[in-house]
């Protein structure tokens, strides 16, 4: 079953948490950063139009 994070007291679930919070940020921040390089490197190979 899973727990209900909002009656989580603070401790081991807050960390847990926190360290998921943390890796889904990086892993999201990641997939930002290959589009952008993606775009420019569109915009280096093929020109602004």
């Amino acid at each position: 079953m899973a727990k209900d994070l909002r009656s989580a007291a603070p401790g081991a679930d807050a960390v847990a948490r926190r360290r998921a919070n943390v890796r889904l940020a990086l892993i999201l921040a990641s997939v930002a950063l290959i589009f952008f390089l993606g775009f420019i490197v569109r915009i280096a190979l093929y020109g602004a139009h």
